[in-house]
């Protein structure tokens, strides 16, 4: 069954509209999305999912730079859910940030909540999903900022733009998967495919109308946004017969280079533009886990087709040969090559001067459990600290000074040095526990080195921060040193994202200026660890003005 670019019809008319837009005009664009159950089918199982609008996945959020989006949300499952905008700054507004508990209680069922934010200096690709439990499994979706009137690309116009949206995909119900796991102090099960778009493609059985197929012409230059919204699995990404040009990543423009395949971690997006200058035939588009440490993952590829106009459905797709799953070498080098644009127009603002330099930790460990059936279960900290959810929203607590909800002395180091990355340490691996914030002064340049550990395992992590983008100045294999390792720092036009990958064995430096006063979380985007408590978060505090100091929470703000 042939599928044409769901979003390009959409993307057409709603590009009319701007006709008239001027960069002093912003438009107010509103959406609704009804959180409610859809019987879905895949790999010959049906099941209920939580979907957004019927819609899996969600429906896309297009807005252009400057303008003011209003998403009201009306919750019609029977499980609490919020919704968060990955990426978005939400400048003084956590109020419309989303992570429940965070910066706001969870919406009960028939509850409503209206996410009201401007789009401010921030264009490209982007995605919302929803921030408790297991439920992004099913309800997320992409965002697309076009850039201001008569701002163009700073690449080639494309032709036609695509959505490719990668996801994973369980036969049973999740969170009674997730439930049951936690019961016994054990992972939760594995998923049983990845998706594009929704679909797992014709390799898995039943799938053959469960395919994302995009038809293409020949000659063309195309632009695919690719978003990884899979909840456990960074994953490589490639197109047979065809090179792609990363132009962007996490809704910056990049230093355009070309790759047959990319790397994408859980929470990143990244924008590629590709050449139909192939002989017409159909392409498999093809995506697989990257994985280097002795962790289970979902090895099976999904795919999609790329399908040159004119080609019957009856030809065989070519599949491309994706790196093996263990590919350190490649993982390190593609990301090696990401640097931001840093022109007169896009500049890479990167702190030159830090005011407070913070290293982070990151470890798995085993905390008695007297309720699960191990006796055990596992757990995950940031110097040591098993980051426990709190009943009350954070910055709801921060702004109204509710005391007792958490406390603001999260250590800047671990509480103990040692050989971060040496033989595995499987003794002495309980963790702390608590609600521990970092409180930071309002405008400081922060360095953050995040330090993977040989605790049980050395594992990648894919970190996010909310309501930042950040540098990526450095990163290696193995213990930060911080009398070398800092000589060797990009400070002229490092990678500026809000998701970014800690190797395996190995650390990341970032920096980033705390100009946005709030409580921003910040945590692994591996479902499971995050759930494990590998999150913790930053209390901003206000700057001198009102115009530098949190907003007042709006009317409908939910309570707990």
């Amino acid at each position: 069954m042939k599928i044409l670019n769901p979003g390009f019809l959409f993307l057409f008319f709603y590009l009319l509209g701007f006709l008239g837009d001027s960069p002093v005009d912003a438009a107010v664009k509103k959406y609704q999305f009804d959180v409610q159950m859809k019987n879905v089918s895949r790999l010959c199982n049906a099941k209920p999912i939580v979907t957004v609008n019927g819609m899996f996945p969600g429906p896309t959020v297009y807005a252009r730079e400057g303008d003011r989006v209003i998403i009201n949300v009306t919750n019609h499952v029977k499980y609490n859910l919020s919704i968060h905008w990955h990426g978005l700054k939400q400048y003084r507004n956590g109020w419309a940030d989303g992570p429940a508990y965070i910066t706001q209680c969870p919406m009960q069922t028939e509850q409503s909540y209206v996410y009201d934010f401007n789009v401010t200096g921030q264009r490209g690709t982007l995605w919302w999903h929803a921030h408790i439990l297991w439920l992004r499994a099913t309800v997320y979706g992409a965002i697309v900022i076009l850039p201001q009137p008569g701002k163009p690309y700073p690449f080639p116009q494309p032709y036609q733009e695509t959505n490719i949206v990668l996801g994973e995909w369980w036969n049973g119900d999740v969170e009674t998967a997730v439930n049951q796991a936690n019961q016994l102090g054990a992972p939760p099960p594995m998923s049983d495919a990845h998706t594009i778009n929704g679909k797992p493609g014709p390799l898995f059985p039943c799938s053959e109308k469960h395919t994302f197929v995009v038809e293409v012409e020949a000659g063309k230059t195309y632009l695919l946004r690719i978003i990884n919204a899979a909840l456990n699995d960074e994953l490589f990404f490639g197109i047979a017969g065809h090179d792609m040009t990363v132009v962007e990543i996490d809704a910056v423009y990049t230093k355009p280079f070309t790759t047959k395949f990319i790397l994408i971690g859980p929470g990143q997006t990244t924008n590629v533009l590709v050449k139909t200058d192939r002989s017409p035939n159909r392409y498999f588009m093809a995506a697989g886990p990257f994985m280097d440490a002795p962790v289970s993952v979902d090895n099976k590829t999904v795919t999609a087709i790329l399908q040159y106009k004119g080609v019957p459905n009856t030809v065989i797709p070519i599949l491309p040969k994706l790196p093996s799953p263990n590919d350190t070498s490649f993982a390190l080098d593609y990301n090696g090559k990401l640097r931001s644009l840093n022109t007169p127009n896009f500049p890479a603002l990167v702190p030159l001067k830090v005011d407070r330099r913070l290293f982070y930790t990151i470890g798995l460990g085993i905390n008695a459990c007297p309720t699960c059936v191990n006796g055990t279960n596992l757990a995950a900290s940031i110097n040591n600290i098993t980051f426990i959810m709190p009943k009350i929203a954070l910055l709801k607590a921060h702004y109204f000074n509710l005391p007792g909800v958490f406390r603001t002395d999260f250590p800047d180091r671990p509480p103990k040095a040692f050989n971060y990355t040496g033989v595995p340490l499987t003794a002495n691996l309980g963790t702390s526990t608590g609600t521990r914030l970092s409180r930071v002064k309002f405008n400081t340049t922060i360095e953050l080195v995040l330090q993977d550990t040989n605790l049980l395992t050395v594992e990648s992590h894919p970190f996010h921060l909310h309501g930042y983008n950040f540098f990526v100045v450095g990163t290696g294999v193995g213990n930060f040193d911080p009398k070398t390792d800092p000589a060797k720092f990009n400070l002229i036009d490092p990678p500026e994202r809000n998701t970014v990958g800690v190797p395996t064995g190995g650390w990341t430096a970032i920096r980033f200026r705390a100009d946005n006063p709030g409580v921003w979380f910040m945590h692994c985007h591996l479902e499971v660890h995050t759930m494990w408590g590998l999150k913790m978060a930053f209390v901003v505090e206000n700057g001198d003005t009102p115009e530098l100091s949190v907003l007042p929470p709006p009317k409908d703000y939910p309570s707990c």
